[in-house]
């Protein structure tokens, strides 16, 4: 059964990210894209105010966190976790963890990117 919650929450954020990311890249002119950056900033907000909630004040049911957190949330934006987890090993202490994530995070997505445009348009 939670298999299927999370898969619930994931469907339910994947069709928030659409839908937020379509009105606000309606509203906005320019190249920048206002659509993937609402995305991201609200997705993360959403995340640290839910992992405090969950982890540090054991307010949000553990039953709830799965389909919210990992099922709505990571559909909706995994950059979220990303920042999270980055945020979270500075609270930690783990400094040279958090740059290499952080670093690490951005160069491999831009190389992985770069390989993948470069496989595709090989066809």
């Amino acid at each position: 059964m939670p298999l299927i919650l999370i898969g619930l929450g994931g469907f339910a954020g994947a069709i928030s990210r659409y839908l937020v990311d379509t009105i606000v890249a309606e509203r906005t002119v320019g190249a920048f894209p206002w659509g993937t950056f609402a995305v991201n900033a609200s997705g993360s907000f959403v995340l640290g105010l839910l992992f405090a909630l969950a982890a540090e004040r054991a307010i949000l049911p553990a039953e709830i966190r799965g389909p919210v957190m990992i099922g709505f949330i990571g559909a909706y934006t995994t950059f979220s976790t990303y920042a999270l987890e980055s945020i979270l090993l500075v609270e930690a202490g783990a400094y040279g963890t958090a740059v290499l994530n952080l670093g690490g995070s951005v160069l491999i997505g831009l190389v992985a990117v770069g390989a993948g445009l470069l496989l595709g348009r090989a066809f």
